[in-house]
């Protein structure tokens, strides 16, 4: 056994003793070590519960700013309405005013204020005031519960509490 064949021998002894392989380009198809493996999939996991928690909170600041938005722009959409007929929409008209032209619309742009009726981040409608309990039009969503009042995701969201 010459010295090159010893010191192979050694290292691949060393290599097992490890569970490791070593890798060359005379065996392409070895692969990762159950060891190997493992480790990542531990650091991964631990990674997930790290991040998921974080994540999964801001699901529910997504959709109240989604809310936030869509009522600005129906509230933008009612000003416009406003400054084409000289008054906003009767509660009895409602948001549906902006989508389908009401019979005492004087003046009506093609295709009507908003494309299409909106829904909140929940899958619900938005609600209208004309007159309002906070101004002079509402236009909210009562959250996650559709529930009037609560806290966080399950707070109302409307036009007078708009940052």
């Amino acid at each position: 056994m010459t010295e090159s064949d010893r010191k192979r021998l050694m290292n691949r002894n060393y290599c097992i003793a490890l569970g490791t392989t070593r890798r060359s380009a005379a065996n392409p198809a070895a692969g990762f070590t159950l060891i190997e493996i493992m480790v990542v999939v531990v650091i991964l996991g631990i990674l997930a519960a790290l991040v998921a928690p974080n994540v999964i909170g801001r699901i529910g600041d997504a959709q109240s700013n989604a809310a936030k938005a869509d009522i600005r722009a129906i509230e933008s959409a009612m000003k416009l309405y406003r400054m084409d007929n000289f008054k906003y929409p009767t509660t009895d008209q409602g948001i549906d005013a902006l989508v389908q032209r009401p019979a005492d619309a004087k003046n009506w742009p093609t295709g009507g204020y908003l494309d299409k009726m909106p829904k909140d981040p929940w899958g619900e409608p938005y609600r209208y005031l004309s007159p309002g309990q906070n101004g002079e039009i509402d236009v909210f969503t009562l959250g996650a519960d559709n529930a009037p009042g609560g806290e966080g995701v399950d707070a109302d969201v409307g036009n007078w509490s708009n940052d």
